[in-house]
């Protein structure tokens, strides 16, 4: 099964899907600490959106998670279709950016700042006064810290899949996480046989992500957010209670790292009243890229940006 993945995956590095016409990227060179951050723009080429949306990623893999540029699945150029500048930002040592030396340095603290870095060039460079921010699973917790310490540049506000406590205690003993082909599989939902669900998760789509993480994430990722998340369940790893921002919380009851119990929790101490909670029955973690709910989660995600 993985061997036919790979195969498939050799030949979309070779060129992949279109999402739609008129869709352009570009990378702005953005500098924090002495390190060069992989700053990428995704716009309309015909109406480039005023709103301006900066994509968060998540713990392992950088953020072409959100551009898995296969049939309609981008979430990035589908929200640059509907009136957004999306930005993609690789936190230091990950993807595209500058490695780093310590790979416990880029923590949760640390990759806020870096989020709020790229906000100020943004901003800058839009003209605008806030910008909207959308994070995934280790990217709620990074991009809800940078929410709750700059209020004044925070429009609104998606915590999709948020960790909301820890994940259990785990001595994390190395600097920098050794990526494999069967972790990066990891996020897509199994049959009982352990093999990946492929009427949830679409054969090209599988191959597409996991040639990114190949692509752009083969050589490893730092750890510092690993051990941030890796501590009692106790410990609340998002400061909801102080996010100021309209705030999305959006989950699948079949996440194995989320609980819907815990993100009723966080939705509870949000102090703005435009927030939402939405669950998605059968949705899992990587419900962006599953077939029976990629639409719903995009459109919910729209709706409330909009």
């Amino acid at each position: 099964m993985l061997a036919r993945i790979l195969l498939v995956a050799l030949v979309l590095l070779q060129g992949g899907a279109a999402f739609a016409a008129g869709i352009v990227t570009d990378v702005v060179p953005l500098e924090r600490n002495g390190i060069n951050l992989h700053l990428q723009r995704v716009l309309s080429e015909e109406a480039p959106g005023e709103r301006q949306l900066l994509l968060v990623h998540g713990l392992t893999y950088s953020s072409h998670e959100f551009d898995v540029d296969t049939g309609d699945y981008s979430l990035a150029r589908f929200l640059a279709s509907n009136g957004f500048t999306v930005w993609m930002l690789d936190i230091a040592g990950y993807g595209s950016s500058q490695e780093v030396e310590d790979g416990y340095m880029p923590d949760s603290n640390y990759a806020a700042e870096d989020i709020a870095a790229a906000a100020d060039l943004v901003l800058e460079r839009s003209g605008q006064q806030r910008l909207d921010v959308l994070g995934w699973s280790w990217g709620t917790v990074t991009g809800g810290r940078f929410a709750a310490n700059h209020p004044e540049k925070v429009g609104k506000l998606v915590l999709y899949a948020p960790i909301v406590a820890g994940l259990g205690v785990y001595e994390v003993k190395s600097p920098f996480n050794k990526n494999t082909w069967e972790h990066a599989a990891g996020d897509f939902q199994v049959k009982e046989d352990g093999r990946i669900d492929y009427d949830i998760t679409e054969p090209c789509v599988v191959a597409t992500f996991l040639s990114n993480c190949w692509r752009y994430d083969g050589k490893g990722s730092p750890n510092g957010g690993r051990r941030d998340l890796l501590v009692g369940a106790d410990e609340r790893l998002i400061p909801t209670a102080s996010i100021e921002a309209p705030t999305l919380l959006i989950v699948g009851d079949k996440d194995p790292y989320v609980s819907v119990e815990l993100c009723e929790e966080a939705f509870g101490t949000l102090k703005n009243k435009d927030s939402m909670l939405k669950v998605v029955p059968g949705a899992s973690h990587a419900m962006m890229m599953e077939k029976p709910f990629y639409k719903e989660f995009r459109e919910a995600v729209l709706a409330f940006l909009q």
